[in-house]
């Protein structure tokens, strides 16, 4: 009873390893005329483009190289394609390393011809490799001699947080920077701005860390700053008892206002209106003006209030006064 199932277990298990075994073979030719493919494509020439570190070494302790030790050029290189995955993948093209003293001849700059760039590059490529094009003209290195000045920072760009919510206060961390160049940069550079900001719908404090804004023969210490966002919640508010002072006073005269106390209102944040106080509002009435166009009321001024307060308005524009003798 068993040995037609047995007969048929037995042709299924030969098919099955007939099939897999032609399977093999295909597998096996097809990775090898692939293998065969990419030899033939490899053998081909090519060219492609690396970047190219270029650094400057032995330079003396009394010198502040103003612009980056090392700088890039992009040079595009033909060779076999095999000798391209090599350099892409493999070790890659070392550095080209140009030695200070032999190009720094003047006080505050020099510079390394492309011509030198090829020369060294040509030195460490296999004669194989041709260079087919590098993309600078030149490199050009700032030095001097320890000339820098601390100025301060300050952050640019866009940072807006969400709506009802403002920014109160901004810390730095440094809050200055050492700035080295020569010294005619050096007397025009009263502050350094950071690289464009982009942050924007936050609504809690922010804190970012940031680079100083590259500019050319000028080196910033550190190359980095933390800037801190504080923000607050709009509100709008005010503050009484503020009271009204006459200013350009003729000695022996005394100012008398009707009421002699005003109030503010204004828009600030919460926790700086917890700060605020009247003696941060400083009014006014300006007695040359009652001078010169008097009538039976004066105009009161606001005059300062704190930086953190915006669209600041008096609850009168207009008091009665009177102008007593002093006892």
């Amino acid at each position: 009873m068993n040995k037609p199932r047995g007969t048929v277990k037995i042709i299924r298990n030969f098919l099955f390893a007939l099939v897999n075994k032609e399977f093999l073979i295909f597998l096996f030719f097809m990775c090898l005329s692939g293998i065969f493919w990419l030899l033939m494509t490899l053998n081909e020439t090519y060219e492609m483009e690396f970047r190219i570190p270029v650094r400057v070494v032995n330079i003396p302790n009394n010198v502040v190289l103003t612009s980056q030790e090392t700088d890039t050029v992009r040079v595009t290189i033909r060779d076999k394609g095999l000798t391209l995955v090599s350099y892409q993948y493999g070790e890659g093209i070392r550095p080209i390393i140009f030695n200070f003293k032999s190009y720094a001849k003047s006080s505050s700059s020099f510079v390394i011809p492309l011509a030198d760039i090829q020369r060294v590059l040509y030195q460490q490529l296999p004669a194989s490799t041709k260079i087919a094009a590098i993309k600078a003209d030149r490199l050009e290195f700032f030095f001097n001699y320890g000339e820098c000045k601390k100025v301060p920072i300050e952050w640019s760009g866009r940072v807006v947080p969400e709506d009802m919510y403002f920014i109160s206060d901004v810390q730095y961390a440094p809050d200055s920077v050492t700035v080295y160049s020569t010294r005619d940069k050096l007397d025009s550079i009263k502050v350094i701005h950071t690289e464009q900001l982009n942050y924007t719908n936050f609504r809690d404090t922010l804190n970012i860390t940031c680079r100083p804004k590259t500019m050319k023969g000028v080196k910033v210490v550190p190359s980095s700053v933390k800037i801190r966002f504080i923000t607050d919640v709009l509100t709008e508010e005010s503050v009484d008892n503020i009271p009204i002072i006459g200013i350009n006073m003729p000695e022996g005269k005394v100012l008398r206002t009707f009421p002699s106390k005003v109030s503010v209102r204004f828009v600030t944040g919460v926790r700086q209106f917890k700060k605020l106080s009247p003696k941060d509002f400083y009014v006014i009435v300006d007695y040359d003006e009652i001078k010169k166009h008097p009538t039976e009321k004066c105009n009161v001024i606001l005059q300062r209030y704190p930086t953190v307060v915006s669209k600041a308005t008096l609850n009168l524009n207009q008091v009665d006064y009177l102008i007593e003798n002093e006892d």
